[in-house]
């Protein structure tokens, strides 16, 4: 129900959902033993109902599962899709995220992203500078 008065307060005066950042929580982050040189980093990601991301690529191997509601996801060169709970996807570093978003306008969706990644990599490197950046004590978690 949050989200809803959110959105509709959004609408209301004119501001798209894709304007705010997605909301982003750091569950892990860790050396991967035998590989000093790489790390897993394990956050969950929440969208508001509508609201989406803008085009980026990732500075390591992303594999994504959605935990609730639905998820549209497109890397270049392949079909749009629609995940739902319990769906799960891979995209290689440096890969074009082109669409990445919310599929509902009612409903929140969050996912789980777990990366491996060098550790001073920079995880979301988004098309347009400053067109969505988390809060930097976050950014390092990422």
């Amino acid at each position: 129900m949050r989200y809803l008065k959110i959105a509709v307060l959004c609408m209301a005066l004119g501001v798209s959902g894709s304007t705010f950042a997605a909301e982003e929580r750091a569950l892990l982050s860790s050396p991967l033993t035998g590989m000093g040189d790489h790390e897993l980093k394990a956050v969950t990601v929440t969208y508001a109902p509508g609201q989406s991301s803008a085009p980026h690529r990732h500075g390591g191997d992303a594999f994504v599962y959605v935990l609730s509601g639905h998820v549209r996801s497109q890397v270049e060169g392949a079909a749009e899709r629609t995940y739902g709970p319990g769906d799960s996807w891979f995209e290689p570093m440096g890969a074009h995220h082109i669409v990445s978003g919310n599929a509902s306008a009612t409903e929140p969706a969050t996912m789980l992203v777990v990366f491996v990644a060098a550790p001073a990599a920079t995880l979301t490197v988004w098309d347009r500078a400053g067109a969505q950046s988390p809060p930097a004590a976050r950014t390092q978690s990422r």
